[in-house]
């Protein structure tokens, strides 16, 4: 089955990957925030769509999750890799730093729509690992393979925006065991889980969050930092794709399993 990527700000493209065709979707949710590429990375088959269109005019509160995920899964997709700018808030993530998530702290809820089953079924997904282990292992390997320095066992807080935070609720955010802030992690990662596709987010730190460095928050530096990281992003990506095993044995494959209320 392709492997679907899901590129963040900044990345629209990657090296090596060679599209056959672009797939324009309606989903019942709507439309989703680009076309498909579909085309081969090596001897893989892959799936890429970039979160925020292109050019880049999305923001996160707009981006239209559940088209994303649906459309994904209509093509096959069974894992996903997605990739996302984020402010570093501990100390051991600052700006330049690659982490691999593990738990996600959610600020959206109710703000976004979040779930595939608001009409006519009552679903509950187990989201206590929001991230696929079996992804995950390929990332560790793929980074040490690269020699790429990766910091793991990230917890993202996600929060609404479009606005950057205040220094106060970063502060709480560090209180309550965030390492990294974000707008885009939720609803994506619920919406995969509640489609039985894996899912493995790998962050790029592109700024100390508010209050942290004393400095004004600019998108400008998001976005050279996010520059000066891509390289490392796509070559760690390229890895990753050849150490994600054939057969899927993690749980997120039977994730509605028991999740029903009939």
């Amino acid at each position: 089955m392709p492997i679907g990527i899901i590129g963040g700000s900044g990345l629209y493209e990657i090296d090596g990957f060679v599209t056959t065709k672009e797939v324009s979707l309606s989903t019942p949710f709507g439309e989703p925030s680009s076309t498909f590429k579909i085309g081969t990375f090596g001897d893989m088959e892959v799936v890429f769509l970039p979160r925020h269109g292109v050019p880049h005019r999305i923001p996160p509160h707009k981006v239209n999750y559940r088209a994303n995920i649906w459309g994904l899964k209509s093509l096959e997709v069974e894992r996903i890799i997605s990739i996302s700018a984020v402010g570093g808030i501990n100390s051991n993530t600052p700006p330049g730093s690659i982490v691999l998530l593990d738990q996600i702290i959610d600020m959206t809820c109710g703000a976004r729509p979040s779930t595939f089953y608001d009409i006519d079924k009552v679903v509950h997904i187990d989201f206590t690992h929001p991230y696929c282990p079996e992804m995950a292992n390929a990332v560790i390997r793929a980074a040490q393979n690269i020699k790429l320095p990766l910091k793991t066992n990230a917890t993202y807080i996600c929060v609404n925006g479009p606005r950057l935070e205040t220094a106060r609720e970063i502060k709480f955010f560090s209180m309550i065991g965030a390492d990294v802030v974000g707008m885009t992690a939720m609803p994506e990662a619920a919406l995969a889980r509640e489609m039985e596709i894996c899912i493995s987010g790998i962050s790029v730190v592109t700024n100390h969050a508010a209050g942290i460095s004393g400095n004004k928050l600019t998108t400008k530096e998001v976005v050279a930092n996010m520059k000066n990281s891509i390289e490392q992003i796509k070559s760690l990506i390229r890895e990753a794709l050849v150490y994600i095993p054939p057969a899927r044995t993690c749980p997120c494959k039977d994730a509605l399993k028991d999740a029903c209320i009939s």
